[in-house]
């Protein structure tokens, strides 16, 4: 897992650290930048990917724009300055990325890293590391052996190269109409039916099953089946509701409550080998019941460490909160700021000690006395 986190000069942020759980919840305000922190990660990710092309990005999930504007702006030097990342896993030695862009017109980010605390080597382009196969001629035999050991570090961080932010997207999800640019899900929850199909098609039918088990969330559910011939460009689900009957077989997803639809995409998520190892979910509560929110992050939290997982989820929705079980070291809370000269800041919040005599304060309601953060303070009710 990766367990600690750093990042310079990007957007709304100037300089944070996050030190990571397997279950990571942000909290904040709209507009403290808690997209932006979930950007960083992607973008480190496609640095050590070598991708940095902005056709690539997007389909990230980050929100590109222009060079300049894609560093921190409250200082005009800033915007030539380069995006900085460090980042660790468990006991291995971090290491620290940069990409540069010169704000050119049509100019390209470039990546370059050096390895933290014992760098030997300083601004070694990712192009060098990756095609060294190609370069051993040109290159002294000590110097090809150091890279060859940071790439072979760098996959250490495997884990860390596919990461996604999900924003799912009601439209996605109830017409499996429309395939992703990445496989086997899209951020907006393209390739769900594809997915489920080849759940359908192993020999176990285990994870299959197992996204029916964690569909017991809705009382109405009874199960779901995938037709076996269906007309070229068909793609649907044939749903199962105990209440109706029974001479009505079943109603696909264009039929169905979209909070099902989502909740569906979640447990396909994490259930699968196929996904991401760590990904990001934004605005999870989206389309989601107080209490469904509250029993889907307990659920997020043991599908994540049974099928080794790590995610980042952001919320505004105090029932996500609850959960969480602080008590677990892997299951972490964050609160997203904007400080006094607004830049974005991040802050591990503990779980309340309760006071003597008293019920402990849900977290939920924590949050929405203020004893949390995250509540504008510019106005009131």
């Amino acid at each position: 897992m990766v367990t600690n986190f750093r990042v310079e000069n990007y957007k709304s942020i100037e300089k944070l650290s996050i030190n990571l759980g397997r279950v990571n919840v942000l909290i904040g305000e709209n507009g403290c930048g808690k997209s932006n922190v979930l950007e960083a990660f992607a973008l480190a990710s496609a640095t050590l990917q070598d991708k940095l092309d902005n056709e690539f990005l997007t389909s990230r999930g980050i929100r590109v724009t222009k060079p300049e504007l894609m560093r921190a702006a409250f200082d005009h030097k800033n915007t030539a300055a380069p995006v900085k990342f460090s980042l660790t896993s468990g006991t291995a030695d971090a290491f620290e990325f940069e990409i540069v862009n010169d704000n050119k017109p049509y100019s390209k980010w470039y990546g370059s890293m050096s390895k933290v605390p014992d760098n030997h080597l300083q601004s070694v382009p990712l192009s060098l590391i990756f095609d060294i196969a190609d370069l051993d001629d040109n290159l002294a035999k000590e110097r090809i052996l150091e890279l060859r050991k940071m790439r072979a570090e760098i996959r250490a961080f495997q884990s860390f190269t596919d990461f996604l932010i999900y924003s799912p997207e009601n439209t996605s999800l109830r017409t499996f109409e429309k395939e992703g640019q990445i496989e086997p899900l899209g951020i907006y929850g393209e390739g769900l039916f594809k997915l489920l199909k080849y759940f359908a098609s192993q020999p176990d039918l285990k994870e299959l099953q197992e996204v029916k088990k964690h569909l017991g969330l809705f009382d109405w559910f009874t199960d779901f089946t995938l037709p076996e011939r269906l007309f070229e460009g068909e793609s649907f689900i044939q749903i199962k509701d105990r209440f109706l009957d029974p001479e009505v077989a079943y109603f696909d997803q264009r039929s169905s409550n979209e909070g099902f639809l989502f909740v569906l995409f979640y447990t396909a998520l994490l259930i699968s080998d196929k996904t991401p190892r760590f990904f990001a979910i934004d605005n999870i509560e989206a389309s989601l019941n107080p209490k469904l929110c509250t029993k889907l992050v307990k659920n997020i939290a043991a599908l994540s460490k049974k099928h080794d997982k790590q995610l980042i989820i952001t919320t505004h929705s105090p029932s996500v909160l609850d959960g969480l079980d602080l008590n677990d070291p892997e299951q972490k809370l964050f609160l997203v700021y904007r400080n006094k000269p607004g830049k974005t800041t991040i802050k591990p919040i503990e779980k309340p000690n309760p006071i003597e005599g008293q019920q402990p304060v849900k977290l939920s309601e924590a949050f929405l006395r203020g004893y949390l953060g995250g509540l504008p303070k510019n106005f009131s009710l």
